[in-house]
């Protein structure tokens, strides 16, 4: 992969406004790991779930489909297919058409599991949207991410 390199020095500014973005991201991280741990998921079931819910077919997501977009090898995906199956959140079934083809579709559990998380995160998301759009268009108001209890953690 080449690397383009600008012209431009780069300033104090761009600086802070990286330092800005990567700790929002951080923070944002945080918090939603802590959010699905109250709930009794880890990080990577809620993601499964959301991967399932957000797929858009009817017929939800292939293992492999699922490991894709969770970034990890696919014997993973099974293994936290398993896990969440086990937990109640999710189905697997063979497709009819290919038995080596497993489709993941998630249970009433899982569903209301993953509707309180999404409720909690769509705020968080908005305000990060906010302080990234500051972080991007400094321009356009003010400038750095407001102060932690401004956007409500607690540390």
């Amino acid at each position: 992969m080449s690397r383009v390199r600008s012209a431009r020095t780069l300033s104090d500014t761009d600086y802070q406004r990286l330092l800005a973005f990567r700790s929002e991201l951080r923070d944002f991280t945080r918090w939603s790991t802590q959010a699905a741990e109250d709930m009794g998921l880890t990080p990577a079931l809620h993601q499964l779930l959301l991967v399932v819910r957000g797929h858009g077919t009817p017929e939800g997501p292939t293992i492999g489909e699922a490991a894709e977009q969770l970034h990890i090898r696919h014997h993973s995906a099974v293994e936290l297919a398993q896990r969440a199956e086990r937990a109640g959140l999710l189905t697997r079934t063979r497709n009819a058409a290919d038995h080596r083809r497993v489709l993941l579709g998630l249970t009433e559990h899982g569903s209301a599991q993953l509707q309180e998380l999404t409720r909690q995160h769509l705020p968080r998301i908005r305000a990060l949207a906010d302080v990234l759009e500051r972080v991007v268009h400094p321009e356009t108001g003010q400038s750095g991410p407001p102060p932690a209890a401004a956007r409500g953690r607690t540390g």
